[in-house]
């Protein structure tokens, strides 16, 4: 099944493609890690396999966007349970606040999801429980009109790979490989679960 590298980076790509236009896939919301060791689960919104990147939408106001601005090391975890393939990245994490694919990403956002750039910034105090949106877009789409107030607060995560660990696991013995970025060329090696 997987016998050479070239299939497992198919594999890989395939996975990766499909989980950031999937959501109903395990690997649609993957752990991503900042350089300060802080995990989250984040949504994959696309992986580009031409650049080996993975774009994730963020609040600029977040803490981790200073955190990636300082040190731009990440590491992300996907992990699909039921065909028991996990698939690690290692890259640099970059935040675009006015990029082009910003605001693609913006204009292609409805104004549901543009709602929870509205509110407190995350990790803002609250003395009750809180979505952090203002009471008046609790449960409420806003219009396009009052969306635009929280543009400025939207941005995007865009990580270039530089590693990946793809692991399968098999009842009768795992496999895993690496590969690693060598200019725009990949190389990889299998190496011992």
């Amino acid at each position: 099944m997987f016998d050479n590298l070239d299939t497992v980076r198919e594999d890989m790509t395939y996975r990766l493609i499909r989980a950031g236009k999937d959501r109903k896939t395990p690997m649609h919301v993957p752990t991503v890690v900042t350089a300060d060791v802080d995990a989250r689960v984040m949504v994959l919104r696309e992986f580009d396999p031409q650049a080996f990147t993975l774009r994730f939408h963020t609040d600029t106001r977040a803490p981790k966007v200073a955190t990636i601005d300082a040190d731009p090391r990440m590491a992300v975890l996907f992990y699909d349970q039921p065909e028991k393939v996990q698939i690690r990245v290692k890259g640099r994490g970059k935040i675009l606040r006015d990029a082009p694919v910003t605001q693609a990403a913006w204009d292609a956002s409805n104004n549901f999801a543009r709602r929870c750039y509205l509110g407190d910034g995350p990790g803002s105090a609250s003395d009750t429980p809180t979505s952090g949106l203002p009471p008046e877009f609790e449960g409420v789409e806003p219009t396009d009109e009052q969306v635009i107030a929280g543009r400025p607060n939207f941005s995007v995560l865009l990580i270039e790979l530089d590693e990946i660990d793809w692991f399968y696991l098999a009842h009768t013995g795992h496999i895993r490989a690496q590969f690693t970025r060598d200019g725009d060329d990949w190389a990889g090696r299998w190496v011992s679960p």
